[in-house]
């Protein structure tokens, strides 16, 4: 993490290794994920594949209803395959039991929910500091950190404002400074930009870029943004349950 953002702890888990020795923080095992509409089953996900690295940044693309939010469900265990695994870490959380998976989540995984789902009755501080507060670090401590995040992304202003008195775009970016208060390994984002105008973008792309530079952390975002898509490492397009590689 910069040092502008660190604190006393932190919760960076070493990634798993390929057989080239790669790094590799994320893995998706030949998911699959069917839905039962009546008589009939629609599989959303099919058998799909991918490998993240640490340090990694990939865009995932695709028509609306294609399952992209699905995707980011499952690699975050808010949701549980029909069949395959995640691996985060060397960790699978097909082994987790929902209190473990919790804590898993909390230490080393980030999330960026399209709608926020900020508590209205907290501040944006207390907000951003949630995460850590859960995993027992004292609220002074956690608030400080969440205070450095939230002024990285052009927030420190509106520290004390609750969610009903912020924009869009502002609750956007508590969210952002949320998911990246624990220092996580990996983030998912699900069109993280969206309510974002072009200058406060261009800062959060630069927090992406120097996170995955100095903390190895390995980002997976879900965008309809194509500047946003470009300018990660890899652009992956989800059709018919399947992830195909973009030019």
């Amino acid at each position: 993490m910069p040092s502008s953002h660190t604190s006393s702890s932190t919760s960076s888990m070493p990634a798993s290794s390929t057989e080239e020795g790669a790094p590799v923080m994320l893995e998706c095992q030949a998911l699959t994920r069917t839905y039962s509409e009546g008589p009939r089953d629609l599989t959303v996900l099919d058998n799909l594949s991918l490998s993240v690295r640490a340090g990694e940044r990939v865009a995932v693309v695709g028509s609306s209803g294609s399952g992209k939010t699905t995707l980011l469900n499952l690699m975050g265990g808010l949701d549980r395959p029909t069949s395959g695994r995640v691996v985060i870490g060397g960790e699978s959380l097909a082994g987790l039991n929902e209190a473990a998976l919790g804590r898993f989540r909390n230490r080393y995984i980030g999330f960026v929910y399209q709608f926020h789902h900020l508590l209205a009755e907290f501040t944006a501080v207390e907000n951003a500091a949630l995460p850590l507060i859960i995993r027992g670090q004292r609220k002074h401590d956690a608030q400080k950190r969440a205070l450095a995040l939230l002024a990285s992304v052009g927030m420190e202003a509106r520290a004390d404002h609750k969610p009903g008195e912020l924009s869009g775009g502002e609750r956007q970016r508590v969210a952002i400074a949320r998911a990246l208060v624990t220092d996580p390994s990996l983030v998912l984002m699900d069109e993280p930009t969206g309510n974002l105008d072009q200058t406060t973008a261009a800062t959060i792309l630069a927090l992406m870029d120097e996170l995955a530079k100095e903390s190895a952390c390995a980002f997976v975002i879900v965008t309809h943004d194509t500047s946003l898509a470009a300018h990660q490492d890899r652009v992956l397009k989800l059709d018919a349950g399947q992830l195909v590689e973009e030019e």
